[in-house]
């Protein structure tokens, strides 16, 4: 344990589908899946967050569909896996209307989507919810996203970054270099609402992008949304440590999660920034009771609804590697694909001694996708989060839930008060933007990140 308690900071993990990461709970009698359409169910679960101490309310999102297992989309379509699936977007300056102090990281992909509008997309949601928006920087990992954005198959892996690192210049240059302090005056006397001399085009000529004018949007409270990112891939860290202010891994063991999170703490060193200019969290699903045996038997009460056909779905599609074949017992072997290179790693090259069977797979993704499943009182729960915070050596979690939004629910009645009592859950700020919430520090980028360098400076500055 801890010899002098650190905050543990906390996101909800969360996606706008039927199924999550816990194929099958969807059929659990308390699930509410038949709500996920509701803009109500979200913002009361936002509400919840907010009181119950979560930073920000952490939303995953794809563009395609899982394909891959049995070579359709069957199984998926079957066990509600992320399909059908709602924009996050449109619902945050719902849920930031409801809420005082959370957070919301929306995650969009630099593949697909156009930076000029993105940009635009993102300042908007940055003014609407008072600096409370993050970034979650995907490249994707889908062959149906790519089939269904008009092209023929996915961009191959290391180019997928290669081409995010041009995305994020055009985006730093967006969000940091083209509306200086003060531009927009709203000055009526002078009959100015933008001073035309404190507004830049970017002026962007790339190897993929083309970007000649000035923003769209001026820019929110925070210039640039805080940036989270999430590929434990080699190529994916090496981008993390170039832009990522905070890191999310997905994976079984303190240890696997140590390394990713102490190569990264490497390579932000080499890069010149400081060994902790990156936040870094790790999933986790947590089933909580008032008691051990109470949490335990709504554990196994869990596992009766378990689908492990829709498992390997949700794994097929995060690998690309179809399952859908192979012998129950048969070891599973590493391939490589341009899909989710970590996500197969940390059961094959990644597992250390142990050698995991598609069996073992499924059952074990069935219930909180790759991360562990944390059962107990609240005290054992709170116990278990402080381990991994020193084992790992984190900073906090993504907290999915497998009966939803139950857990959640749960969570912020049983263990945030047992944390708070701990000194370990501290209470947000009101009014704080979201990078002053996570990162401690002030509303915009820190002086030893890349986008500061595209920073726009006003005239009185010079």
């Amino acid at each position: 344990m801890s010899t002098s308690p650190r905050p543990i900071l906390l996101n909800a993990f969360d996606m706008m589908v039927p199924v999550h990461q816990s194929p099958g709970l969807w059929r659990h009698p308390g699930a509410r899946v038949a709500d996920y359409t509701s803009l109500s169910y979200w913002t009361d679960l936002a509400r919840t967050l907010d009181s119950a101490g979560f930073s920000s309310l952490f939303l995953a999102d794809i563009p395609g569909v899982y394909d891959v297992y049995g070579g359709s989309a069957d199984a998926a379509a079957r066990g509600g896996v992320q399909f059908p699936l709602l924009d996050p977007l449109v619902a945050v300056p719902a849920m930031a209307a409801v809420t005082q102090s959370l957070g919301f990281g929306v995650t969009a992909s630099v593949t697909y989507e156009q930076p000029y509008l993105l940009a635009r997309t993102l300042s908007t949601l940055d003014h609407f919810t008072n600096g409370r928006v993050a970034w979650n920087i995907v490249t994707s990992y889908q062959d149906s996203a790519a089939r269904n954005l008009g092209m023929e198959g996915q961009i191959p892996h290391d180019e997928r970054y290669d081409r995010a690192d041009e995305y994020m210049e055009v985006m730093y240059k967006l969000f940091e270099g083209s509306f200086e302090p003060g531009a927009v005056a709203a000055d009526a006397a002078a009959n100015v609402f933008v001073d035309p001399a404190k507004v830049h085009p970017i002026g962007h000529a790339g190897s993929y992008f083309s970007v000649p004018g000035q923003a769209l949007a001026a820019p929110g409270p925070q210039r640039t949304p805080l940036l989270f990112q999430a590929g434990a891939s080699k190529r994916g860290q090496q981008f993390a440590v170039d832009h990522a202010e905070a890191i999310f891994f997905s994976g079984g063991t303190p240890q696997l999660v140590r390394g990713w999170a102490d190569g990264v703490r490497d390579g932000l060193q080499m890069r010149g920034r400081s060994r902790d200019a990156v936040k870094m969290f790790t999933l986790a699903t947590v089933i909580v009771d008032e008691t051990d045996e109470a949490a335990q038997e709504r554990l196994a009460e869990y596992t009766e609804y378990v689908d492990t056909e829709s498992a390997l779905a949700l794994f097929g599609g995060w690998t690309g590697v179809d399952l859908s074949g192979a012998e129950p017992d048969s070891p599973l072997e590493h391939v490589a694909t341009d899909a989710n290179q970590s996500a197969l790693a940390s059961f094959t090259t990644l597992a250390g001694d142990r050698t995991w069977t598609v069996r073992d797979l499924a059952e074990f993704v069935a219930i909180g996708g790759r991360g562990p499943v944390i059962t107990g009182s609240p005290a054992t729960v709170a116990d278990e989060l402080e381990r991994w915070m020193d084992e790992a050596g984190i900073d906090g979690f993504n907290i999915s839930a497998a009966v939803r939004p139950a857990d959640l629910e749960r969570f912020g009645r049983f263990v945030s008060p047992e944390l708070r009592r701990r000194g370990l859950l501290q209470e947000p700020r009101i009014g704080a933007t979201v990078r002053e919430q996570i990162m401690g520090a002030g509303p915009h980028l820190a002086e030893d990140h890349r986008g500061v360098g595209y920073r726009v400076r006003s005239q009185q500055d010079d």
